[in-house]
C-alpha cells in the first residue's frame, strides 16, 4: 500500500469516533433527535470509509444521545467492518436480510423521535419512503449540522489540502510549458489528467481547458476546437488527494496578448489579489465577494463577473463556506476555500485566477503558490 493509497486517506478512529460525537452534540443543539446518513461524503467523514450508494438501503443512525447504529445489507458488512476498523466497537451494526424492509429496521432504531435529519444527498427512493414511515416525525435537513463540522478543517486536514494543492500547482506548471497551440482541447485535457495522477493525485477529477471564445464560458467542456494563436486559454484543474481535493486556475495567452485583453487581465489580477488579502476571521463571506467584485465593477467589467467568488473545498470540491453576496455568515479560522473571480466577455474571451486559500488566526493562506500572471504559451 503506497503512501497516498486508500488506508492513507484514513484517519485514526479516535479522530471518527470524535466527529460523530460532535455530529451528535450539534444535533442535539438544533433540537434534532438523530441524523440519518447514507453514502456520501458526510458517510465518509464520519465513519472513515464509503460505502457503496445502491439500492439497498445503507444508512448511519446518530442518536443526539445514545449509540450510533449502522444499517446496512448483510452483503456489505464486511466491508464496513473492514472500512471501520477499531471504530466498529463504538458502533452497533445491524445487517438486513434480502427479504427484509430496511425502512423498518431504521424506524425501529428511532423509536419515537420527533425530530429527524435527513442527509442532503439521500436519494429520493429513501427519503420519501422514511418520510412516510416516520410519519407524524418532522424531517429537516442534516446539512447545517454537517457542513458546520465540515467547514472548519482540523490542522490534519489543511495539510491534505495543502498537498493536494502542491500536486495540482505542479500539473499547472508542467501543462504551462507545453506546447499547446495545434493541440485540441480535448487533447491537452487529456495531458492535464495524466500530469495530476503523475504529480500525486488518486483521481484526476476535472481538467477544463476554455479556448478562444470558449474562454468566456467558464464551465467548458473541452472539445475538438484547435487551440491557435491569438487565443485565450483558461485553464481549470483538479481531483483528489488522500481523500482532500485540489482545485486551480490560470490563464495563458498564445503569443502576445494584445492591449485590451492585457488590461483585462490586469483588472482580474488585482481582484483576486485583494480578495485573498481580505480574508481574516470575522469577515462575512460576502465582503470577500465583494472586495474582488468591487473592484471589477469599478473598471466596467461588472457585467461579465457572472458567478460567485468561491466555494468552500474539502471531502468535496464545492463545500461550504461560499463567498456570493447572500452569505453574510462570518469566516473562522479553519475555513478553506477558492477565490476565483473572472471576467468573461461572450464570444470573444474570458480569463479566471483561482486559488484555494485557507483563514488562519492571522489572515488567509494561499495553498497554491505558483503565480498568478498571465501565463504565456506557444
Amino acid at each position: 500500500m503506497t503512501p497516498d493509497g486508500p488506508a492513507a486517506a484514513r484517519f485514526t478512529s479516535a479522530t471518527h469516533r470524535d466527529r460523530i460525537n460532535r455530529a451528535a452534540a450539534a444535533a442535539a443543539e438544533r433540537g434534532v433527535e438523530a441524523l440519518l446518513i447514507t453514502p456520501s461524503p458526510d458517510y465518509a467523514y464520519l465513519l472513515g470509509y464509503q460505502a457503496p450508494a445502491m439500492e439497498r438501503l445503507t444508512c448511519l443512525v446518530v442518536p443526539a444521545d445514545g449509540v450510533p447504529t449502522l444499517v446496512l445489507p448483510r452483503l456489505e458488512e464486511p466491508l464496513a467492518r473492514h472500512g471501520l476498523g477499531e471504530l466498529a466497537d463504538d458502533v452497533e451494526l445491524i445487517a438486513w436480510d434480502e427479504a427484509e424492509d430496511p425502512i423498518q429496521v431504521v424506524k425501529a432504531r428511532l423509536g419515537t423521535a420527533l425530530r429527524v435529519a435527513l442527509q442532503d444527498q439521500m436519494w429520493a427512493r429513501f427519503a420519501l419512503r422514511l418520510h412516510a414511515a416516520l410519519d407524524p416525525a418532522q424531517l429537516v435537513e442534516a446539512g447545517p449540522t454537517m457542513s458546520a463540522l465540515r467547514a472548519v478543517k482540523s490542522p490534519e486536514e489543511v495539510e491534505r489540502l495543502r498537498a493536494a494543492a502542491a500536486a495540482a500547482d505542479e500539473a499547472m506548471t508542467a501543462i504551462s510549458r507545453e506546447r499547446l497551440s495545434g493541440r485540441t482541447e480535448a487533447a491537452v485535457s487529456a495531458r492535464i489528467r495524466e500530469l495530476l495522477l503523475e504529480a500525486g493525485h488518486e483521481t484526476a477529477g476535472f481538467a477544463i481547458v476554455a479556448s478562444g471564445p470558449n474562454s468566456a464560458s467558464p464551465h467548458h467542456t473541452a472539445g475538438e476546437r484547435v487551440i491557435e494563436g491569438g487565443d485565450a486559454i483558461v485553464l481549470d484543474l483538479g481531483g483528489t488527494r488522500a481523500g482532500y481535493c485540489s482545485d486551480t486556475s490560470r490563464t495563458a495567452f498564445v503569443g502576445e496578448p494584445p492591449a485590451e485583453f492585457a488590461a483585462l487581465f490586469g483588472v482580474l489580477q488585482q481582484a483576486q489579489r485583494a480578495a485573498c488579502d481580505a480574508v481574516r476571521p470575522g469577515v462575512p463571506a460576502a465582503d470577500i465577494d465583494g472586495v474582488a467584485r468591487g473592484i471589477i465593477d469599478d473598471a466596467g467589467f461588472g457585467a461579465a463577473f457572472i458567478h460567485r467568488t468561491g466555494h468552500g473545498i474539502g471531502m468535496e470540491t464545492h463545500e461550504e463556506p461560499y463567498l456570493v453576496s447572500t452569505n453574510r455568515a462570518p469566516l473562522v479560522a479553519g475555513h478553506a476555500f477558492s477565490v476565483e473571480p473572472g471576467i468573461y466577455i461572450d464570444g470573444t474571451w474570458g480569463a479566471r485566477i483561482e486559488d484555494i486559500v485557507i483563514c488562519t488566526e492571522s489572515g488567509g493562506e494561499r495553498l497554491n503558490t505558483t503565480s498568478t500572471d498571465l501565463v504565456i504559451v506557444d
